[in-house]
């Protein structure tokens, strides 16, 4: 009988792996706009007609205009309207999408929260996004079209009524600079919301199919075809040989056995030292024998975000061929409590050689980081190592869900990362990290200890993962509890669960200080 329902769950689980990455919403652009059916026309502040919205009033002898004036719609970014289409023309409603004032231009934040907010409403609206045409610059439409991607990301993969799927097959965009449009949407943007949607998809899967030897598997299966890319992969035994007593210490406990995953893009000189990104990967954290309040722990799955975004940030890289060298970590493991997980009071023994004091099995991320960052530095000597991490509820607490939280020693590396975040909507906030943070896990057993009654919480978790990193090195660790999943909907998120943070900032920020040009 074990055997039967062994043999059941691995099926189940096969299953799940196989139909894992569900299709992506593909998007089109073509200067042919649809005969009839439903429509989505942007419009600028004014009544502003562009082309297709010109032709289309004038065929109504000015039945468009009317309509938008009987209903008020002022053209104003990010408002909506849906009216019904005037006699004289083969449609049947218009979605009616405002792109603000002409003459003052929008930001590419902006333009792509209008397209994520627009197809929203059009499949609440219509359940199929129709034909959209904007007239606009050939760059502001493939912003349009980017937003538009990413706002159209549901994970509905399983749900079985029909009724509740929103998944858009595909999205035209219709404009007459379309061939343009595509080029800038195809180079440059399209890999980075490729690169979102796979790392939504792997955070917002169930723990029962994503730990640490299947994610490593998805990934491996989404870079396949990708050029220049290495991937190496270490096991708990080879973990053990190099002496990663933190990472190692805390996957003992689980059944399902630590991985750390190290992809290598090199898309410039071999010469070149690479860009290190670290994400933490626990793929559900129960807390261990510290065990977590258990009504909210559900949402633990998300606990492996960090990882998820720097293995998507590494796939935006490559996929876009940017002419730099990166590395990717992921530091992956179960915390689960059993007869073999480690207790609060042991000791373990670091890669670095320091030794730490568990004071609590629940402040588990920053020992997997504290092997990856020290792996990452020592191994590739990188000119920045970033890490990203689902690491405190105090940096939720304090920043909510509005902000991650940024730490560095590096004042010019913080100021740059804060200004890329708010171009690409991935909004930091800096927090302090000084002396007194790491007094706050001196030990009188151990080197260091992961937690303490007197840690201020989010700098004490910074401050633990600064001891794994050397001082000359230009580091920045990013504390994404609050950010990383949400149960809102954003212009450019539209289904509960992760928002793929990380991805669009450090590509923009690696774009624009170590990708030659």
């Amino acid at each position: 009988m074990y055997k039967s329902i062994a043999f059941i769950t691995a099926l189940l689980t096969a299953v799940f792996l196989s139909s894992a990455a569900f299709a992506q919403t593909k998007v089109n652009f073509t200067n042919i706009a649809p005969a009839d059916g439903n429509i989505v026309i942007g419009i600028h502040e004014g009544g502003n007609f562009g082309k297709f919205a010109g032709s289309l009033n004038a065929q109504t002898n000015g039945g468009l205009a009317h309509a938008i004036k009987a209903s008020k719609f002022d053209g104003k970014a990010m408002s909506v309207k849906i009216v019904t289409a005037p006699m004289g023309s083969n449609y049947n409603q218009i979605l009616l999408v405002g792109l603000g004032d002409k003459d003052a231009g929008l930001s590419d934040l902006e333009l792509q929260n209008i397209g994520g907010n627009a197809v929203q409403k059009a499949v609440d609206a219509f359940t199929t996004a129709p034909a959209m045409h904007f007239d606009v610059p050939a760059g502001a439409l493939a912003q349009l079209a980017f937003g538009a991607k990413l706002g159209s990301y549901y994970f509905d993969k399983y749900y079985t009524e029909k009724d509740r799927l929103k998944s858009q097959k595909a999205l035209t965009f219709v404009s007459s600079n379309h061939e343009d449009a595509k080029k800038i949407f195809s180079a440059e943007l399209n890999p980075v919301a490729n690169a979102i949607w796979f790392t939504r998809d792997v955070s917002n899967e169930p723990a029962n199919v994503i730990y640490p030897e299947t994610f490593v598997k998805r990934w491996r299966d989404h870079f396949k075809k990708m050029k220049n890319i290495k991937i190496k992969v270490i096991d708990e035994k080879e973990m053990q040989k190099l002496g990663m007593g933190a990472l190692y210490g805390v996957g003992r406990g689980s059944q399902r056995p630590p991985r750390m995953m190290i992809v290598e893009y090199w898309g410039a000189d071999k010469n070149e030292k690479p860009v290190v990104i670290v994400g933490k990967g626990i793929t559900f954290d129960t807390g261990g024998i510290s065990l977590k309040n258990p009504p909210k722990m559900w949402n633990m799955k998300f606990d492996m975000s960090g990882a998820a975004s720097t293995m998507g940030t590494v796939y935006a890289l490559a996929g876009r061929g940017a002419k730099v060298n990166v590395v990717g970590i992921a530091a992956l493991a179960e915390n689960m409590p059993s007869a073999k997980a480690q207790r609060p009071g042991d000791v373990v023994t670091s890669m670095s050689g320091k030794t730490i004091q568990i004071r609590s099995t629940d402040a588990e991320g920053r020992l997997v980081l504290a092997d990856g960052l020290y792996y990452g530095d020592t191994m590739y000597n990188p000119p920045l190592l970033v890490n990203m991490a689902t690491l405190t509820g105090s940096a939720s607490r304090a920043l909510g869900a509005d902000y991650a939280a940024l730490f560095s020693r590096h004042d010019a590396l913080a100021d740059k990362l804060i200004a890329a975040g708010k171009k690409t909507g991935d909004a930091l906030w800096r927090l302090p990290l000084n002396a007194n943070h790491f007094k706050a896990i001196e030990n009188n057993v151990a080197d260091v200890m992961n937690s303490g009654p007197d840690a201020p919480g989010a700098s004490a978790g910074a401050a633990f993962l600064a001891t794994f990193v050397r001082e000359s090195t230009n580091w920045a660790h990013m504390d994404i509890a609050g950010i990383a999943y949400s149960d809102k909907s954003t212009p450019t998120k539209a289904s509960p669960g992760s928002r793929g943070f990380g991805v669009r900032l450090l590509n923009a920020y690696i774009k624009e200080y170590y990708e030659k040009k």
